[in-house]
């Protein structure tokens, strides 16, 4: 027989909380990340979500009225801010620093979650995302990148057209053909060889 509770004992239990407000958005906007970055955008529900952060369909409804405009708000909130540029000293140093932080967003929760929306959404679907990547990902890391080779630039070590934006993209594509092509992942070892025998040498100005 299953023994019954007394009054007592049901009145002694505690009674979860009810999450409102920012409180509940962020933790659909976590369930979201979470769906995008281990199912991908094809996986992704927004039951699933809905679950994932124990709430009911209609409070994820109510904010967000498709799945397009939840994941957006997702990624949003959910990119690293980018930070300063490095300043260790050289236009070498910097750039492996600067390609460590990029590496570690790319495979981080928000960057798995982004990659499966590169990667599986229709060219549609991916216009919705484009303001989002550009100004929480290409811009602010161009703007370190930029910073990295102006201070290069003062001491002698980068050429002065070192700021072309063909320059600036021979890092991400680099990163993004392995990662994404070749399934390869980048160990410090294979980042410090880019640097030495990619971007030093591209960077390093004309001898006289």
């Amino acid at each position: 027989m299953v023994a019954m509770r007394s009054p007592a004992t049901a009145r002694s239990q505690p009674v979860p909380s009810r999450r409102r407000g920012p409180v509940l958005e962020q933790a659909i906007l976590e369930a979201a990340l979470e769906q995008l970055s281990t199912v991908g955008w094809n996986g992704l529900t927004m039951e699933g979500v809905a679950a994932g952060a124990r709430t009911g369909k209609a409070a994820v409804y109510r904010r967000w009225p498709s799945k397009e405009d939840l994941v957006v708000e997702a990624l949003r909130s959910g990119l690293p801010a980018f930070e300063q540029a490095p300043d260790r000293g050289s236009v070498r140093d910097d750039l492996y620093e600067l390609c460590l932080r990029m590496r570690d967003v790319m495979f981080s929760r928000s960057g798995c979650a982004l990659r499966s929306v590169l990667h599986e959404c229709d060219s549609v679907t991916a216009e919705r995302f484009h303001e989002v990547i550009l100004s929480g990902v290409i811009e602010p890391s161009a703007q370190l990148f930029r910073q990295v080779v102006r201070r290069g630039i003062g001491r002698g070590e980068a050429r002065v057209d070192a700021m072309d934006d063909m320059v600036r993209d021979v890092i991400p594509a680099i990163l993004m053909y392995r990662a994404k092509v070749c399934g390869s992942e980048w160990t410090d070892a294979d980042i410090a060889e880019m640097i030495d025998r990619v971007m030093v040498p591209l960077l390093r100005p004309a001898a006289d």
